[in-house]
């Protein structure tokens, strides 16, 4: 499913963070990049890595012209919330520190990410607001298809199966991989709807799967986002399940979702 996508620069680099080195892949379709955008794969918290996801970060540099950099994070059950949120944001930081010599623009970010990813992208952003770290302005937040706390929804009940892996025990299973107790469910950086969402929160593209169980999560992020005038935009891909985007090659609802939110985050710069 890669297979066909735009060459461009690209460069792999080990970043430094409190739990070890992570890897991270840089993919630069031209020396004057506009801004650097992160991208968090999917996969449950629990699968997923830099390949399973390269061809989906090439287009959104492709559609973008922004260098977008993908972060391995440490995978659950061995890591356990909120180490992936830590891993991201150190690695911001690491990038925002050493720019110049990375040659990459850093005075505007963004992050992305589908599923688990989306999930991660908008907790890490709100990690930044809220411990007032500088990573350079976030100047949009894109998110394909993710979770952002529901427990129970119309969604969930009437859709997922084993056709996509989102059955109700498939998702409390990714949930105990990721989190490593009870109280966490709770926390602002899980159940984002727990956070503040009323102020200061980055442009946010919020893309949604028709048949996908997470699908209310999507509509619960937008419908909070919107009464609160925070500025975001919400789309329906019809006829797709979730982790659509993986194929972009035969499907163009998926290629047409990452121009989507490649569009929305250019027009934040």
């Amino acid at each position: 499913w890669n297979a066909g996508a735009p060459e461009m620069a690209t460069r792999a680099y080990m970043v430094p963070t409190k739990y070890g080195q992570v890897e991270t892949r840089l993919f630069c379709p031209q020396p004057d990049s506009p801004a650097t955008l992160f991208y968090l794969h999917g996969g449950g918290f629990i699968l997923g890595n830099l390949d399973t996801h390269d061809r989906i970060m090439r287009l959104l540099a492709s559609y973008s012209q922004c260098t977008v950099i993908g972060i391995d994070y440490t995978l659950s059950p061995e890591a356990c919330f909120p180490q992936a949120i830590e891993e991201i944001v150190a690695a911001c930081c690491y990038f925002h520190q050493q720019a110049e010599d990375y040659q990459i623009n850093m005075s505007r970010i963004g992050f992305a990410g589908d599923s688990a990813g989306a999930m991660l992208a908008l907790a890490s952003a709100l990690w930044l607001r809220d411990k007032q770290i500088d990573c350079g302005k976030v100047a949009g937040v894109l998110l394909w298809y993710g979770l952002y706390g529901l427990r129970d929804s119309v969604t969930r009940r009437l859709l997922g199966g084993v056709w996509d892996g989102l059955t109700q025990q498939d998702l409390q299973m990714y949930e105990e991989a990721y989190l490593s107790n009870d109280a966490d469910r709770e926390s602002p950086y899980y159940c984002l709807f727990n956070n503040d969402l009323t102020r200061e929160v980055p442009p946010c593209f919020i893309a949604g799967a028709e048949f996908d169980p997470l699908l209310d999560d999507s509509r619960l992020l937008y419908q909070t986002l919107a009464a609160h005038q925070e500025p975001c935009e919400f789309k329906l891909y019809p006829g797709t399940l979730h982790a659509f985007l993986h194929y972009s090659r035969m499907m163009k609802a998926a290629d047409e979702a990452l121009r989507d939110g490649a569009q929305f985050f250019t027009a934040q710069l």
